[in-house]
């Protein structure tokens, strides 16, 4: 990649295979089914926000909602490819993912393990009333 500009945009038609490439590059794969592509075609297509970020043209990064853009937005998935973090693609991506939601909106994620810290210094506020629903055998 030539560039180092990046471009963002909302991209409500992002390609399953664009979507598991960057998933893979990020390193969140192994969090989710990239094995199952129809699966991961139905979580684009039912997701409501879908930001992307682009340098000359490749997927880099991207940020998947869910949300009613008046009262919550769950941020499923954000991963920045890891040739490219530490450069401010993450924060960018929840800068416009809360921009796209609008003022008031309560947004909340669920962070990967190794993603804690980001989250830490993205200032980001913790909640220890969190719940997760999960499946049982």
């Amino acid at each position: 990649m030539s560039s180092d500009s990046v471009v963002y945009a909302v991209e409500p038609d992002l390609s399953a295979d664009e979507f598991i490439d960057v998933l893979h590059r990020s390193g969140l794969a192994e969090r989710r089914p990239v094995a199952d592509r129809l699966r991961v075609e139905a979580m684009l297509r039912n997701a409501d926000l879908t930001i992307s970020a682009r340098v000359d043209g490749v997927l880099v990064g991207v940020a998947r909602s869910v949300t009613d853009f008046v009262y919550c937005c769950y941020l499923s998935d954000l991963a920045v490819d890891q040739a490219f973090q530490g450069r401010g693609i993450g924060k960018e991506l929840m800068r416009r993912t809360r921009a796209a939601v609008g003022e008031g909106t309560m947004c909340l994620l669920l962070s990967a393990p190794k993603a804690v810290t980001f989250y830490e210094q993205a200032e980001m506020e913790r909640h220890e009333r969190a719940f997760l629903f999960t499946e049982k055998p």
